[in-house]
């Protein structure tokens, strides 16, 4: 029988004990490897797909500009195309040539009196066509007294002429007159334009709220402006005129009745009244001397 030693026992058991923790070693490696791969692979895959976003974003964004720059380049060459001069190969468009204008049916006759905003009242002298461009075109020749001019004015346009005002018409712009001045405290240039276009729009009831806004009358303290003083003779020339005609009055018996309304002129107006007409005395005619009465001084 082989004796049993202890130092043989004990030599087995941490053999034994250093090949289990070995083996604990080796596997717990594997596994922190595997681990490791497993992160590595993970982060691998993260980047490729944030590469791929960024690249398809890019892409995208390249699209976009090149599809503005083809629609940029597109307009140009349309624009180029309608600038180009055509060539004798090319199409030309036919071009229909128009030898009258429409027309419409006169609504006025020679001698009427008619008023043009721009101008004031005129009288229609005749009709006549003209040839302008190619197209005949009707026209009323209107001759305007106070501006010593003719103005002509196609048929087609005849809506931008008025009637002369009637006596309803004539007695509301006296009453308007003789109404209390409507004055804003606005800047005078804005007035001015204001007035301006009153003037110019024809209408003898805004003729009147002229007149009466930039009257004075007697007063001769109120310092009037150039301006303001050339506006209402303007107005004030241009419904005399149609108050003359509409009236069937001479100039001065207009005027008077216009000034009546305005309180204007009041103290002259008087005076021509009241003065009483200067009788011409017969003058003795001196007797021519005699003769004999010369004789006598000798």
């Amino acid at each position: 029988m082989s004796k049993i030693s202890t130092k043989n026992i004990l030599k087995k058991i941490f053999k034994n004990d250093s090949k289990i923790k070995s083996k604990k070693k080796s596997k717990s490696k594997i596994k922190t490897s595997n681990s490791l791969n497993k992160i590595k692979s993970k982060s691998k895959k993260s980047i490729k797909n944030k590469t791929k976003r960024i690249i398809k974003k890019k892409s995208t964004k390249v699209s976009k500009i090149s599809k503005e720059k083809k629609t940029n380049n597109l307009k140009l060459e349309a624009k180029n195309d309608n600038l180009r001069i055509s060539k004798g190969n090319e199409i030309k468009p036919e071009i229909k040539k128009v030898k009258k204008q429409e027309t419409e049916k006169r609504e006025y006759k020679i001698k009427d009196y008619v008023v043009y905003p721009k101008h004031g009242v005129g009288q229609i002298t005749e009709f006549k066509k003209i040839n302008i461009g190619g197209i005949d075109v009707e026209t009323y020749v209107i001759k305007f007294e106070k501006d010593k001019a003719n103005g002509m004015v196609p048929v087609n346009k005849q809506s931008h002429l008025r009637a002369l005002a009637t006596i309803n018409q004539v007695n509301k712009c006296i009453s308007i007159l003789k109404s209390k001045p409507k004055i804003k405290r606005s800047m005078w240039s804005r007035r001015a334009q204001e007035y301006e276009a009153k003037i110019s729009s024809g209408k003898i009831y805004e003729l009147a709220e002229v007149v009466r806004d930039l009257n004075k009358g007697d007063d001769l303290m109120v310092d009037q402006s150039y301006s303001e003083r050339q506006l209402f003779e303007k107005a004030y020339d241009r419904i005399l005129l149609e108050f003359q005609i509409v009236l069937d009055l001479s100039i001065q018996d207009t005027q008077k009745k216009l000034d009546k309304a305005l309180k204007r002129n009041l103290e002259a107006n008087k005076d021509q009244a009241q003065s009483p007409k200067v009788v011409k005395a017969d003058l003795p005619v001196d007797e021519p001397i005699s003769d004999t009465e010369d004789n006598l001084e000798e």
